[in-house]
């Protein structure tokens, strides 16, 4: 990925406007009206009367996915503008990726846990997608990552095998539907006994539980919240107690509750990032983050949701890994920039935090890049146009490749951005200069 960049593209395509026109999502999970961040964003450019305070607003998206496409407010659909002709892509990603966009943008305002939940890797996504193209919406692999904007709680990955030890000797109701054998086995298993061992322990431990019967697990919860509220009075609930129950009261008597105990519980302050890859179980709980992943809506699904649940292929297809997740924190790129870098080649994201009465230059790189404004007022100026453009909060603008961009800030607050790009390798970064009294900083 590192290495000199190509040359750019002799003929670069030209747009009346870079602004984006993005889509919302009104998953039953989101946060309703106002108390959404999704919804403050989507409505600071809207012609109506302000979000419906009854209506959730999720997610909103930034990109060229066909469930949710975001389109060019003069020039319709951004992926049609892309495909004529790609050089707004750059040829790398152009060739790579087929002429879209590697990464699918997103905003998150969660209010109720969604699906306990992993996506498929490429090989895998391709099987599904044409078994089930109805439910499987692409062929592509979706690794992704979220950032904090909120506390954002989240559970990811296994737990270690001591955590899992100790949740069969304390949670009798998941030990029951575990069985004496696989609680046995699980029990006795030792780290030196090898990694596939104990893969293989947990996987059978976690599949059985998962494919329990709808009657045993809903007598196991009825148990477990019996027992739970009568041990509240006399001792302080664990964290992950407290989080079965609330879990409990938003989605009564699924499995999903129970599994909660096998997995890693997660709080994210804000600004903190985690990264998560293919075949691995997660479920987002609250909060609200910046999101971004491969060009994907691969999910699947075996609890804590109405929505189909495939346990058998979740159960087969986890790796099983015992690791708690790398906690990102941004990398300084320059006093206002953090960079947040995670192993996968589609994307990269950059948080831009810019004081009043200051400009940031972003130098030109060879794919393109979205940004939102999060919060705050300025002015963006990109190499293709003559002036410059008043932006503000919930603006999304695209960015071709090859194209330097310019944002001040101006009003009382800091300007805060997020830019979505593909990963390039450690570029240095340019001094700081002064333009016109007012402090210049180039990155990239």
């Amino acid at each position: 990925m590192a290495g000199p960049s190509p040359p750019p593209p002799e003929e670069e395509p030209s747009s009346p406007s870079l602004r984006l026109r993005c889509a919302v999502q009104h998953y039953e999970w989101g946060r309703r009206g106002e108390a959404s961040l999704v919804a403050r964003l989507s409505d600071a450019n809207a012609d109506d009367h302000g979000p419906d305070p009854a209506r959730p607003y999720a997610e909103l998206w930034m990109g060229t996915h066909p469930s949710a496409p975001s389109s060019l407010l003069a020039d319709g659909l951004l992926r049609d503008w892309l495909a004529r002709p790609p050089a707004a892509l750059g040829p790398a990603v152009a060739a790579r990726w087929g002429g879209d966009l590697p990464f699918l943008f997103k905003v998150l305002s969660v209010a109720k846990a969604l699906s306990i939940q992993a996506h498929p890797d490429k090989d895998l996504a391709e099987v599904l997608h044409a078994l089930r193209p109805a439910t499987y919406k692409d062929g592509n692999h979706k690794p992704e990552m979220a950032i904090a904007v909120t506390e954002f709680r989240v559970l990811c990955g296994f737990a270690g095998i001591q955590e899992l030890k100790d949740v069969l000797r304390t949670v009798p109701e998941v030990e029951d539907l575990v069985g004496p054998e696989d609680a046995a086995k699980l029990l006795s298993v030792k780290e030196y006994h090898g990694v596939n061992e104990v893969k293989s322990c947990l996987r059978s431990a976690f599949t059985k539980l998962m494919t329990a019967s709808k009657e045993a697990v809903s007598e196991a919860i009825t148990k477990l919240i019996f027992r739970l509220n009568a041990e509240s009075k006399v001792r302080t609930l664990t964290e992950k107690e407290n989080l079965v129950l609330s879990l409990e009261k938003q989605y009564p008597e699924d499995v999903g509750v129970l599994s909660a105990f096998f997995f890693n519980y997660i709080k994210l302050s804000p600004g903190e990032a985690l990264y998560i890859g293919a075949n691995e179980p997660h479920a987002y709980l609250s909060g609200e983050c910046i999101e971004c992943m491969a060009t994907s809506d691969n999910v699947v699904r075996a609890g804590l949701t109405p929505k189909y649940r495939d346990v058998q292929t979740l159960c087969s297809m986890l790796t099983y890994k015992q690791v708690f997740p790398e906690i990102l924190r941004g990398v300084p790129v320059q006093p206002y920039v953090r960079r947040y870098t995670p192993p996968f080649d589609e994307f990269e994201v950059d948080c831009c935090s810019l004081p009043p009465g200051e400009l940031v230059v972003i130098s030109p790189v060879p794919g393109p890049s979205v940004y939102l404004v999060m919060a705050g007022e300025g002015e963006i100026q990109v190499d293709s146009m003559p002036n410059g453009e008043k932006s503000k909060q919930g603006d999304v603008f695209f960015v071709p490749a090859y194209t330097e961009v310019k944002f001040s800030a101006s009003g009382p607050e800091c300007m805060q951005l997020y830019r979505a790009g593909q990963t390039w390798g450690n570029s240095a970064v340019n001094p700081v200069r002064h333009v016109k009294g007012t402090q210049e900083r180039k990155f990239r």
